[in-house]
């Protein structure tokens, strides 16, 4: 399922678009990103090591929500290689570390264009409903938030309203 993510409409998005190929198999999330338009703009993260790591949403990076049975997860992808996965209570309550195998993070760039390419292991209470986002820093220090929704004010991935799309 080809998906858009729009930016939030106080995001300079800067000619860019974004779409995301999202697929389910089993408890297997499959995604790919796509980010076409003016990519040499964006602030890309220095390549790193395939680890757990926390506050990679300050600086581009792709994510992902999964709501489950009894909360929901996030999964936090940079095209650094390094990577975050958590889970929820409920709207921003009780986090934690989601424990998975690391995921392969693969990313291609040509003019114009750049994908993100990762597989996610969902656990067995994950449902099929799925929030997708990204946050784009440009050179010049903008961030740009994209979601599939944006149901309030501020850009908030966390909101219910987010999880937009069902797989």
């Amino acid at each position: 399922m080809r998906l858009p993510l729009i930016p939030h409409p106080t995001s300079p998005h800067g000619g860019l678009t974004l779409e995301v190929e999202a697929r389910r198999a089993g408890r297997v999330l499959s995604l790919d990103y796509v980010l076409a338009g003016p990519v040499e703009r964006v602030r890309w993260p220095q390549a790193a090591a395939r680890a757990r790591t926390d506050g990679l949403w300050q600086a581009t990076c792709f994510e992902a929500f999964v709501r489950t049975t009894d909360g929901y997860l996030e999964y936090n992808l940079s095209p650094s290689g390094a990577w975050a996965a958590y889970r929820f209570d409920g709207y921003r309550e009780g986090k934690r570390g989601l424990e998975i195998a690391a995921p392969f993070i693969v990313t291609r760039m040509a003019p114009g264009r750049f994908v993100l390419t990762v597989d996610v292991e969902l656990p067995e209470d994950a449902t099929d409903d799925v929030g997708l986002t990204a946050v784009i820093e440009g050179l010049d220090g903008s961030i740009a938030y994209w979601a599939l929704a944006h149901p309030s004010m501020g850009p908030d991935f966390h909101h219910p309203d987010t999880f937009a799309a069902v797989l």
